[in-house]
């Protein structure tokens, strides 16, 4: 598994944001609405020097909005499937904007259907935990999809 350590700051998200319980897929549904509505928000979004948005987030956080992992053995909370933007963006109508505390993440590269299961089993071995939620990051850039794994706030 490729697995690096990474800083990120306190960050933003404007997306669609939907909740475990509105049932199976809604994680799916609401990809599809992202997307689907994009020009309303593509403006905000934060950009690097080629012009290329610097990431898609799937940002998880529980009921309280505290962005602490997901309850219930990962499987109760609420996901926000988005855009990064700029800190002081305001979400159009209909969007939701999220500001993400700053962590240290173990980044995980997607490159099977266990990569979540693993990197629990990881941290589990090297006596480590989860300091937050776990982030899934699309990089436009370079097309590769990540998993970070909170284990410092900073």
């Amino acid at each position: 598994m490729n697995i690096d350590v990474i800083s990120k700051p306190a960050f933003s998200v404007i997306g669609k944001e939907g909740s475990t319980a509105d049932g199976v897929g809604f994680i799916q549904g609401l990809w599809a609405e992202a997307n689907a509505r994009f020009d309303e928000v593509a403006h905000l979004a934060k950009r690097d020097e080629n012009g290329i948005p610097v990431g898609f987030w799937g940002v998880m956080t529980d009921f309280s909005r505290s962005f602490q992992p997901w309850a219930n053995e990962f499987s109760q909370g609420l996901y926000l499937a988005g855009v990064e933007c700029a800190d002081d963006a305001v979400a159009p109508e209909g969007w939701i904007k999220w500001t993400i505390p700053g962590f240290e993440y173990l980044r995980a590269k997607c490159t099977s259907q266990t990569v979540f299961a693993d990197m629990l089993q990881h941290l589990k071995e090297y006596g480590m935990e989860l300091a937050g939620a776990v982030q899934d990051y699309t990089c436009p850039a370079e097309g590769k999809n990540y998993m970070l794994f909170p284990i410092r706030r900073i």
